[in-house]
């Protein structure tokens, strides 16, 4: 089924995928592409829609990424331009974009002009919107009316002839509260959608695909994590294909507490898998041994992945393909935004075991976003606790052990992390965080218990907030959350007399510590 789809050209946007998500949300597809494809690859896909977004740099730069030169003649559907898409589409033809004597950024109230607009059109004439632009509109093209303004500058302007909208502002963002309704209006009054993209209609087509591809014969293989994605791809793959599917849950000595032995008895008795479980934790204990380096700990761990999950593999007859649970931030963030497409980070092709076994992707997610995964998990049947479950790293808490690894010092760190995530469920907190755990720190420091003095181990408690987790802001706790988490911490795991909270957004820092 070919469904109805709008385009989105990113320019570097840091909300790009944000407008992805709502115009989804919406229920209608949408795909991003780099700012320069060309006029004919984009009539190719018949897209309902165009999207230019917004982007870091001025119009007014040599340099600055343009769309193709024959864009706006071959477009012929409705395209919406974001802050620089506006600017880039003023300038394109025949207007003017000047470098705006005050940077506009944040809150601001815009004003629409008249009832004269398509995009505005149901909406209140004064709308609380976000703005982060450093050049604006100061000659508007030929054959375009000025639609809202927020002061003295042109916040929105339209020609419904060429069939072009444009704003200045960000309609995506939470922060300009009636962004959605501007979008709504885009997508179905002016491009005609109709909002045919749902859970159920994806499970439907992504199960018929998924039988044609495999056909009749063979057999699968797929690598559980315990995580959110693994386990929506392997339920969808097993709904096509049945146990012809073998599922590899590997517990490399660095899961959560007791997460080996809980994800396995929902994977047997709730999800009806075809699971395989291998205790591998003594191998990977054994490679890891004085290893203190992040990085060489990280191919470590994912070398003797390899090894023990081929050795599993081997023994599943006539399997051709392998299941990955790929998302589609992960394909966009694969394709350079200067240039051409260039293969997908490492760590999402499980350690190149595709290319070293043979064996041909199955990644029945590609397309879809965290937030529409759990939908369809949902839809599935999936239970929460595996759904709602935060993102977990390939290493495990190899990456949050700082300096060398030993099986006591994953003791250590599991029943930490165990305390805190209990007490963010305790306050109902968990959901409200994107990501939350615990690091232990290579750092003793003094501390009294009791009549006693103590030289032990201390914990960093780490809990952000985060749409998509490529930024991500510190979560803010209660207080008494925090206390009671620590309380516990150190007075339940002996070993450590210290708790530590991390504050610490992304950028400057990163969410894991390694």
């Amino acid at each position: 089924m070919q469904h109805e789809l709008i385009l989105i050209l990113d320019f570097g946007s840091q909300y790009t995928q944000l407008i992805a998500r709502r115009v989804r949300e919406q229920g209608v597809y949408c795909e991003i592409h780099p700012f320069h494809l060309s006029a004919d690859e984009i009539a190719a896909k018949r897209p309902k829609g165009v999207i230019l977004s917004g982007g870091p740099s001025s119009v007014t730069d040599e340099d600055a990424p343009r769309v193709a030169s024959d864009f706006y003649e071959k477009i012929n559907v409705p395209i919406l331009g974001i802050c620089y898409g506006m600017q880039l589409a003023a300038i394109d033809l025949g207007g003017r974009s000047s470098p705006a004597a005050r940077r506009e950024y944040g809150h601001a109230q815009l004003k629409v002009l008249s009832g004269a607009t398509r995009l505005f059109e149901g909406l209140p004439f004064e709308l609380d919107v976000w703005m982060s632009h450093g050049d604006h509109v100061t000659e508007l093209p030929p054959g375009f009316h000025q639609t809202a303004t927020t002061g003295d500058v042109v916040t929105a302007m339209e020609s419904d002839e060429r069939g072009i909208y444009c704003v200045q502002f960000h309609p995506e963002v939470s922060h300009t509260p009636l962004g959605k309704e501007v979008l709504r209006n885009f997508l179905f009054n002016i491009c005609g959608c109709t909002g045919d993209w749902t859970p159920a209609q994806f499970i439907k087509e992504e199960i018929a695909k998924i039988r044609e591809t495999v056909g009749e014969t063979g057999n699968v293989i797929c690598g559980l994590s315990g995580g959110v994605d693994s386990t929506v791809a392997a339920v969808l793959v097993h709904e096509a294909i049945g146990d012809r599917q073998t599922c590899i849950f590997v517990n490399n000595g660095l899961l959560r507490y007791n997460e080996f032995e809980d994800t396995l008895k929902v994977y047997n008795e709730n999800l009806s898998l075809n699971v395989i479980g291998v205790d591998a934790s003594q191998e990977f204990y054994s490679v890891l041994s004085g290893v203190t380096d992040p990085e060489k700990k990280r191919k470590a761990i994912g070398g003797k992945f390899i090894d023990v999950f081929e050795a599993e593999a081997k023994k599943v007859g006539d399997a051709k393909w392998l299941v990955q649970g790929t998302l589609y931030p992960d394909v966009i963030e694969s394709v350079s935004l200067r240039g051409a497409s260039v293969t997908i980070k490492s760590h999402h092709n499980v350690g190149g075991l595709p290319e070293k076994m043979d064996l041909k992707l199955i990644e029945p997610l590609r397309e879809l976003f965290k937030d529409e995964v759990r939908l369809i998990g949902k839809d599935l049947g999936i239970p929460d606790e595996i759904l709602q479950r935060h993102p977990f790293p390939g290493p495990g808490l190899g990456v949050r052990i700082l300096g060398d690894i030993t099986p006591e010092k994953v003791e250590l760190l599991q029943k930490a992390d165990r305390i805190f995530i209990e007490e963010l469920h305790n306050f109902d907190l968990y959901k409200e965080v994107w990501q939350a755990f615990a690091v232990l720190l290579p750092i003793q420091s003094v501390g009294v218990m009791g009549d006693f003095r103590t030289y032990e181990k201390t914990v960093a408690l780490r809990a952000v907030t985060s749409t998509d987790g490529m930024t991500a802001d510190w979560a803010r706790l209660s207080h008494e959350m925090l206390a009671k988490a620590s309380s516990r911490i150190t007075g339940e795991v002996r070993g450590i007399n210290r708790v530590v909270y991390d504050i610490t957004s992304k950028p400057p820092g990163t969410i894991e510590w390694e």
